[in-house]
């Protein structure tokens, strides 16, 4: 294939900050008090799996977590030797492959803790489980009720061996009393187990690390702000931008007067207007109800307005007022200068589905670490957890 220009440079990219993923992670440990299960699930949230196992799987992590087989599978394959926790059901399909590679399940009930034990027994191994309980998400998990019927025949299962109890919290970031009645359900649930039969006792996210006592767990499952980002706004500035999204100007030019501006003309220009045509849209994943709700760009470090329907490839923003901005110039979508917590804000979503939604058109980018990260002298962690 004798191209000339095998790799056009790319109109949209993520710029994917390792050493800000890095402090991010330090941070977790720091307020978690304890071990760590980075959770990777959904190409790292958009940050690219393969990419950030590898950079983070010398961090004496315990696990990583992730929602089925394939992930478990892809990191296998980078040459990641993290154990690998699932994080959701099961379903019979996947099992077989779970108990050949040594993955860790979580159950949700008995039917799939005796199905995987048949499979174990078959294969001649045995098979660390960790019991998932259901103390309010509703998502998966045996109720604390039917756990503790369970209990005699789970510990009967010769080829599984119960290394650890979990759950999940739904409204860590919302709803405090709601949450601290969860906290409550799952200690019960391991003083009446007996704490100390379990490994690995896991409840929080970064939401529930950030803002209540770990108690009796002795691990965390970090996620959001691995990335940069803190689902309680008042912890921001502890944590670093790993993900910056940015598109490539590829038209500027001076509409006049009473000019429509994309689909359905929904913005009129008002005066002469300077605007510049940016190669990033929907397509891209970057979030088309944005539109008319007041989204801004960074250019140059100045913030400019989108103008109109955000379409499938391209995006219109107003550079009037920015003389300096010309064709092929990079533009942030969101990043340091453009929180991605407010564009979430903007276009009615949150956080985890701008980041899952950048689409594999984006080139992701992962520029060398500097020995000297800008974040690396940021102060302690400091929090002020809320009361059980």
């Amino acid at each position: 294939m004798n191209d000339p220009f095998p790799i056009s440079p790319p109109r949209a990219w993520a710029e994917i900050d390792l050493a800000a993923l890095k402090n991010n992670l330090e941070v977790a440990r720091a307020v978690s008090g304890g071990n760590l299960m980075a959770v990777v699930k959904a190409g790292a949230y958009g940050h690219g799996l393969e990419p950030i196992a590898s950079a983070i799987a010398s961090s004496n992590l315990a696990f990583f977590g992730v929602a089925n087989v394939g992930e478990a599978r892809r990191i296998r394959n980078a040459g990641v030797t993290t154990p690998i926790y699932l994080l959701g059901p099961t379903w019979t399909g996947e099992r077989e492959e779970i108990v050949a590679k040594n993955w860790t399940p979580c159950l949700s009930s008995l039917e799939e803790a005796q199905h995987f034990n048949s499979i174990a027994t078959a294969a001649g191994q045995s098979l660390k489980v960790h019991l998932a309980v259901d103390t309010g998400m509703g998502r998966g998990g045996f109720s604390p009720d039917h756990l503790r019927e369970c209990m005699p025949t789970l510990e009967h299962l010769t080829h599984l061996e119960i290394d650890g109890i979990g759950s999940h919290l739904p409204s860590a970031d919302e709803d405090k009393e709601f949450t601290r009645g969860q906290i409550a359900r799952f200690h019960a649930v391991l003083a009446e187990l007996g704490t100390s039969r379990f490994k690995w006792r896991h409840l929080l996210n970064s939401a529930g690390m950030l803002a209540y006592d770990r108690g009796e767990c002795n691990l965390a499952r970090p996620g959001l702000m691995l990335y940069g980002v803190s689902p309680l706004p008042e912890f921001q500035q502890q944590l670093a931008t790993v993900m910056t999204l940015k598109a490539r100007v590829t038209l500027v030019r001076w509409l006049p007067a009473g000019h429509g501006v994309s689909y359905g003309r929904q913005f009129v220009t008002p005066k002469p207007t300077r605007v510049a045509t940016l190669g990033i849209g929907y397509g891209d994943g970057y979030p088309r109800h944005v539109s008319g709700n007041g989204a801004d760009v960074s250019v140059h470090g100045r913030r400019c307005p989108i103008l109109g329907r955000v379409t499938m490839d391209q995006i219109m923003v107003d550079v009037t007022d920015a003389s300096e901005v010309s064709e092929g110039d990079e533009v942030e979508m969101f990043g340091s200068n453009i929180p991605v917590a407010e564009l979430a804000k903007k276009a009615d979503t949150i956080v985890w589905e701008i980041f899952t939604g950048i689409t594999a058109r984006v080139t992701r980018c992962y520029p060398p670490e500097t020995p000297e990260h800008p974040h690396s002298s940021s102060p302690p962690f400091t929090k002020t957890p809320d009361p059980p």
